[in-house]
This record gives C-alpha cells, sequence and structure tokens, in this order.
C-alpha cells in the first residue's frame, strides 16, 4: 500500500500551519509595511499548496479541506489585546525576530515534505503528484529565504540596540 495519502496530508496539513503563521505575522506586524505586505502576499502561496493538494489528494482517496485558512486578522488582535491584558508586552522587534524564526523553521519543515513527496512520486511515476510537487515546492523554499533575510536584517539592529 502506497504512502502517498500519509505524505500528502501531512503537507496539507503543514501547508496550512504556514499560511496561518504567515498570516498572523502580516497583521500582527502591520506597522513594518514591507513584512506586512510580503508575508500576506506569499502566505498565498501556500493558500494555493492547501488547494493543489486538497485537488491531487482525491486522486488518492483523501478528502482534504481545499479552503486554506485566511485572514486571522480578528483572532490575532483578540490573542494581542489578550496578551496586553495579561502583562505580556513584547518588544516590536524581538517578536518579529520570534515569529520570522517560527516562519523559517516551518517553511524548512514543509521544504523537506515536498522533497519526500517529490522522490516518492518520481519514484511510483506519478507525473501529476511531480508536477505539483515541482511547482509548488520552489516557493516553499523562497518563503524561507525571505525569513532567513529579514532575521538578517532585523536582528543585528535589534541585539545591538540598547
Amino acid at each position: 500500500m502506497s504512502k502517498i495519502p500519509m505524505a500528502i496530508e501531512e503537507l496539507h496539513r503543514s501547508e496550512s500551519d504556514l499560511a496561518a503563521d504567515l498570516l498572523r505575522i502580516s497583521d500582527r506586524h502591520k506597522a513594518d509595511h514591507e513584512v506586512h505586505h510580503v508575508a500576506r502576499d506569499i502566505a498565498r502561496w501556500s493558500q494555493q499548496h492547501v488547494r493543489e493538494l486538497a485537488r491531487i489528494g482525491r486522486d488518492f482517496g483523501l478528502e482534504l479541506d481545499a479552503e486554506p485558512p485566511g485572514d486571522v486578522t480578528v483572532v490575532a488582535k483578540v490573542r494581542q489585546k489578550g496578551d496586553e491584558l495579561l502583562g505580556r508586552h513584547h518588544e516590536a522587534s524581538m517578536l518579529l525576530i520570534a515569529d520570522l524564526r517560527k516562519v523559517h523553521k516551518d517553511a524548512a519543515g514543509v521544504s523537506l515534505d515536498w522533497e519526500v513527496l517529490a522522490q516518492t512520486a518520481q519514484a511510483l511515476k506519478e507525473k501529476e503528484l511531480l508536477d505539483v510537487a515541482e511547482k509548488c515546492h520552489p516557493q516553499t523554499l523562497r518563503q524561507m529565504r525571505w525569513a532567513n533575510a529579514h532575521i538578517k536584517e532585523a536582528s543585528a539592529q535589534t541585539m545591538v540596540t540598547p
């Protein structure tokens, strides 16, 4: 029995989580217009990946949710207000580094999942599945590189400023 359905399910979950994290960062860091807009833009890639995985998953007997996480603005605002009421004030730049670090780590995991799926699809000659992996995986790598570049940019300034 093929383990492809399990791999597709795991990747679907991971891409959904990555999209939600990017949307959360976009909302949390609205004051940084570049982070806000780029995070929102690249979250769309993960949202599209979720749709692609749901579509291709049907070929393997899976019923995955084709609707990826949407705008989490209201939830993020409630969470942020709750943190403020509980006295959890975070320096914005430190919070940004932590958020970007999480996205980088999550995107790295998603990237590995795409590699596993692509190698399996190639070995089993599942052309359509391989095509989806080859289309989506480079975008995940770009998400990871974006987070890494912003960590480098923000960390030096944040860590040396009193």
